[in-house]
């Protein structure tokens, strides 16, 4: 989507709202929680991926991106021993989804692999309250006159209408909860730009909303009574997008009526910079090997969004 989250946010008829939702940043601020307590097992984490998880001088990307991921689930997975609900939870790689709806006169299709998937046994409750839900009416849904807001999306033949979120049916773990996207290629060109993967966390976040509220609610537009809340983060390895996204309505056809809501905090750096050689001037250490810059409250977002619909 090359205007990025705008685009996105004319396909999903969906209200922007900058910041963490009021729910997430409780969890980060609640000190009964001892998130801090986990601050250093962080910082490890990272130098674990960027100095230590390889017999390079430096790491690729494509190396340590997915290293540091699976380090920050094992680190929110020992949360489990205060709150056994988080052990209802499961990862699934490489899924699949696909959701239709018409917009206007046109019909559009989110079709492909949405990323690291966490589902759950329980849906994350709604974040946003009916009177903010009912206050979307007055919200004026930018447009991209004269460029059409599909300008640049491929155009297919469609032969049939899927809404398919890539479970069978009985899958105990049928709610989504967090998609997780790697942005991982070594070469930058090859990688989305943070506004760009900004736009696809939002689509597969509403692609996965819609299409599990199609499974519960069938397919007549409406308004819904429960809001099907999924979250979203988006890292290369060192810089996070972190993202919300509450579907309130399927009735997407006209820019008028409930929109649906959607929550970013974008470009926080986990960390400033990784020294990964030492380096000397005359034979004088002039900056060690390490971490410079960690920041925990990066850490705690990613955390947050993690026990949030638990705690």
């Amino acid at each position: 989507l090359f205007p990025g989250v705008r685009q996105a946010q004319w396909l999903t008829k969906t209200k922007l709202v900058e910041g963490l939702p009021p729910a997430v940043q409780g969890i980060m601020d609640n000190p009964a929680l001892g998130l801090q307590e986990l601050e250093e097992r962080a910082k490890h984490a990272v130098s674990h991926a960027r100095l230590w998880d390889t017999a390079q001088v430096a790491p690729r990307r494509e190396q340590y991106c997915p290293v540091l991921f699976e380090n920050l689930i094992h680190i929110c997975r020992l949360m489990s021993g205060k709150y056994p609900s988080l052990s209802k939870r499961m990862l699934a790689r490489n899924c699949r989804i696909a959701a239709t709806w018409e917009r206007e006169s046109i019909l559009l299709q989110v079709r492909g692999l949405s990323g690291i998937l966490m589902n759950s046994m329980t849906p994350i409750p709604p974040v946003a309250s009916k009177e903010e839900i009912l206050a979307t009416k007055e919200h004026v849904l930018e447009t991209f006159y004269p460029i059409a807001p599909t300008i640049d999306l491929q155009e297919v033949n469609v032969y049939k209408e899927l809404n398919d979120r890539g479970f069978r049916d009985g899958y105990p773990y049928s709610h989504p909860h967090t998609l997780f996207f790697l942005e991982s290629a070594n070469v930058r060109t090859d990688r989305f730009r943070p506004e760009q993967l900004r736009a696809k966390m939002l689509m597969f976040a509403f692609g996965n909303a819609l299409a599990k509220a199609k499974a519960l609610h069938g397919d007549d537009p409406k308004v819904l009574e429960q809001p099907v809340v999924v979250q979203s983060v988006g890292t290369d390895g060192q810089l996070f997008q972190f993202m919300v996204f509450q579907l309130n309505t399927t009735d997407l056809v006209s820019n008028d009526g409930i929109k649906n809501l959607v929550w970013i905090d974008s470009d926080q750096n986990l960390y400033e910079k990784a020294q990964c050689v030492p380096e000397v001037k005359k034979r004088v250490v002039t900056k060690p090997a390490g971490i410079s810059g960690f920041q925990p409250d990066t850490f705690k977002k990613f955390l947050a969004l993690y026990l949030h619909g638990t705690v």
